[in-house]
C-alpha cells in the first residue's frame, strides 16, 4: 500500500493502482472512453488512447491520462483543475472534428459513450474544422456493420477481440490521421477469421461497431398474408428484454415477451427452450456413445456458431471432437419447417421462422449454406434482443404493463434444462441430468450440477455419473477456449465432455443484448434469474418433455436416428486461419 493525495484527499491505495482506479476507492468519477473493464474475466486494460482521462500531476509539466498512469509514493493529484478539465474538452474538440454528425440516426444514438460526453462537457459547438476520413462501410456480413467513419481509435474492440477472445482479426491499420482499428489489409470481416461473438459491438463506445439490423425485414414478413410467421425467442432473451423499457437486470419477463410478440403480429410464439431439450436428447444420445465406446473424446457441446467457426480457422486438428448435433436455434428451424409443416399442411417455402437471439452470431449461423434444406433455410430471419426492444417500441407496445400469455403448442413446451441453455455450464448441466437417467435407468432426484455453474471464464469438475467421474471443463470467452484446447493439443489434460461459450458469462451477456453500464452486476443477475426459471420448473430434464417424447414417436423415431441425422446433425469445415 501506498500514501498519495487526490483533490486534497490523503488516501491508501495498492501499489499496482492505476490513478484511475485510486480515485474510484473515494468515488471521484474521472470520464474515459478508452478503459475497457470485463470484470466476470478479471480484465481491466488501459490503452491510454483517448486521452479523456487526463489529470493533473504536480511536479509533471505535462497531464497524465488516469487509465495508464501508476500511481507513486507521495503523488499529489488534482482531477478537477481548471488544466485537466480543459485538456479533456480539448480532446474531445479533436475527437468531434473527425467524427460524423448523423448522431440522430446512428444506432448508437442514446447509448453512445462520445455523445454522453459531449453533453456532459455542453459542447455545443466546435472548436475544429479540419478534413474528415471517408472509408466505405462493411456490410459484407450477417452480423456486423464497420463503419470507420466513426472510429475514435479508442481500441477497446481491439482489447476485445485480441486479448479477451484471442480471435486476431482487428488491429491498428494507418498512422496519425489514417489510422483505424480494422482487419489486416482492410479486409471485410467475413473474409477474415472474425467470428461474429458481436463483443467489440458491446464494447464499443460509439458507432462504429454495430449489429447489422434486421427489424424492417421481420415487418414486411408480419405483413405478407401469403406467409405464416412464426417467431422462437432463446432463454437469456427473457431475463434481459425488460433492461430496454426500464425494469431491473434479472427481471423474468417471459410471458409479457410472449404477449408482446403476439401483439406485434405473429402467427405463432415459440420456445428456443423446446430445441434446447431436443438439443440434449441428440447431444446426450452421442456422448453416451462417445464415452462407452472410448473414442473422439472430449465431446465439445456445439450450440455457440461462434464458437464453432473460432474452432474451426483455430484449430482444425481437433474436428473430431465437436458433437455434431446443431444448436438449438437450427433444430427449431429444421422441425419447423418438417414436422410443424406437416401438421399445418404447409410447404416449408410458405413458413417464415424468426429468432430472437441474445447473440450476433446467430444471424451468421443462419446464413451458413449447411443450414438449408433446397436451398431453404432453416431459420429466415435473425433479431437480437436489442432490435425487438426497438420494434416492440416502433409499434407503441407499452411492455411493463403486457399481461403475461403462454408460448403456443407443440414447439412451446419445455424444461428447466432448456432453460439453462443461456447460462455458461447450462449445456453441460442440462446433458448430464439426462445422460444419468439414461446410464442408470432411474429418474434421478440430484439434479443440481452445481459445480459446473458460474460466471468464471474457467472451470473444471469431477462429476459422478453412474458410477463414473466425467471430468468436465465449462469456458466462456473464446480466450479460455484456446487454454483448454491448447493444454488438450500439448497433452496436458484430458476430459469427457467440455463446454464453450464465446461470450464471457454464456449467452447472457451476448453481443446482441441491451447495453449496460455495470456489466457484471447486470450478468450475475440474468444468471440468477436463469436459474430460477430452472428451480421453478415442473420438469427439470430434457428427456421428460411430453412434447419432445411425441415429436420422436410421430416423427424422428429415436434419438440418433436416421432421419434425426438428415435434420438435426451437421458437420464443420477447416477454414484458413487469417
Amino acid at each position: 500500500m501506498i500514501t498519495l493525495m487526490i483533490n486534497n484527499s490523503k488516501i491508501k491505495v495498492p501499489a499496482t493502482s492505476t490513478i484511475l482506479e485510486a480515485a474510484e476507492t473515494i468515488n471521484i468519477t474521472i470520464p474515459t472512453l478508452c478503459h475497457v473493464s470485463i470484470d466476470c474475466l478479471n480484465i481491466r486494460r488501459q490503452t491510454g488512447s483517448c486521452r479523456i482521462c487526463v489529470v493533473e500531476v504536480e511536479g509533471r509539466r505535462n497531464l497524465a491520462p488516469a487509465c495508464c498512469t501508476p500511481v507513486e509514493e507521495g503523488m499529489v493529484i488534482k482531477t478537477n483543475s481548471i488544466r485537466a478539465i480543459n485538456g479533456r474538452r480539448t480532446m474531445l474538440d479533436l475527437i468531434l472534428s473527425d467524427h460524423p454528425k448523423d448522431c440522430l440516426t446512428c444506432d448508437k444514438n442514446g447509448s453512445c459513450k462520445l455523445q454522453d460526453l459531449a453533453s456532459e462537457f455542453d459542447l455545443h459547438h466546435l472548436l475544429y474544422d479540419g478534413a474528415q476520413s471517408k472509408y466505405e462501410i462493411d456490410l459484407a456480413n450477417q452480423s456486423i456493420v464497420r463503419d470507420l467513419d466513426k472510429c475514435i481509435m479508442c481500441r477497446r474492440c481491439e482489447v476485445a477481440c485480441n486479448e479477451v477472445q484471442t480471435v486476431g482479426a482487428l488491429s491498428a491499420v494507418g498512422r496519425g490521421f489514417d489510422a483505424v482499428v480494422a482487419p489486416a489489409g482492410m479486409l471485410p470481416l467475413d473474409q477474415t477469421k472474425c467470428t461474429f461473438c458481436g463483443q467489440c459491438v458491446s464494447t464499443c463506445p460509439v458507432g462504429a461497431l454495430t449489429a447489422m439490423n434486421q427489424k424492417y425485414p421481420v415487418w414486411e414478413a408480419l405483413n405478407d398474408d401469403k406467409k405464416t410467421v412464426i417467431v422462437q425467442t432463446a432463454p437469456a432473451v427473457r431475463v434481459a428484454i425488460g433492461e430496454s423499457f426500464g425494469l431491473e437486470p434479472g427481471s423474468i419477463s417471459t410471458g409479457k415477451l410472449v404477449t408482446a410478440l403476439k401483439r406485434i403480429g405473429f402467427d405463432t410464439v415459440f420456445d428456443t427452450d423446446f430445441a434446447a431439450d431436443l438439443t440434449i436428447m441428440e447431444e446426450a444420445t452421442e456422448f453416451i456413445q462417445r464415452v462407452k465406446e472410448g473414442k473422439n473424446l472430449p465431446i465439445l457441446t456445439s450450440c455457440c456458431p461462434s464458437w464453432v467457426k473460432f474452432f474451426e480457422h483455430q484449430f482444425p486438428d481437433l474436428m473430431y471432437m465437436p458433437s455434431t448435433a446443431k444448436s438449438p436455434q437450427q433444430m427449431f428451424g429444421a422441425i419447423a419447417k418438417s414436422y410443424y409443416a406437416e401438421k399445418l399442411g404447409k410447404k416449408p417455402e410458405e413458413i417464415i421462422v424468426v429468432s430472437i437471439m441474445p447473440c450476433l452470431a446467430k444471424k451468421y449461423e443462419a446464413s451458413r449454406k449447411e443450414f438449408s434444406n433446397n436451398e431453404i433455410p432453416d431459420v429466415d430471419i435473425v433479431i437480437s434482443t436489442r432490435e425487438l426492444a426497438g420494434m416492440l417500441k416502433e409499434a407503441g407496445v407499452q411492455f411493463n404493463d403486457l399481461p403475461e400469455s403462454d408460448f403456443d403448442n407443440p414447439m412451446g413446451e419445455s424444461t428447466g434444462a432448456g432453460v439453462i441453455f443461456g447460462a455458461s455450464g447450462g449445456v453441460l448441466e442440462a446433458a448430464l441430468r439426462t445422460a444419468a437417467d439414461w446410464l442408470t435407468g432411474e429418474d434421478l432426484k440430484e439434479i443440481d450440477f452445481k459445480a459446473v455453474r458460474g460466471l468464471e471464464g474457467i472451470k473444471e469438475a469431477t462429476v459422478n455419473v453412474a458410477g463414473m467421474e466425467i471430468k468436465a471443463a465449462i469456458t466462456s470467452g473464446l480466450g479460455n477456449a484456446r487454454k483448454i484446447l491448447e493444454k488438450i493439443q500439448k497433452g496436458e489434460a484430458k476430459y469427457h465432455i467440455i463446454e464453450i461459450m464465446a461470450c464471457p458469462g454464456g449467452c447472457l451477456n451476448g453481443g446482441g443484448q441491451p447495453y449496460v453500464e455495470d456489466q457484471s452486476d447486470a450478468l450475475e443477475k440474468r444468471k440468477q434469474a436463469i436459474y430460477k426459471i430452472d428451480k421453478d420448473k415442473s420438469i427439470r430434464k430434457s428427456h421428460q418433455n411430453p412434447d419432445i417424447i411425441k415429436l420422436y414417436d410421430e416423427f424422428l423415431g429415436k434419438p440418433g436416428s436416421h432421419k434425426a441425422h438428415e435434420l438435426l446433425h451437421t458437420g464443420y469445415t477447416a477454414r484458413e486461419n487469417i
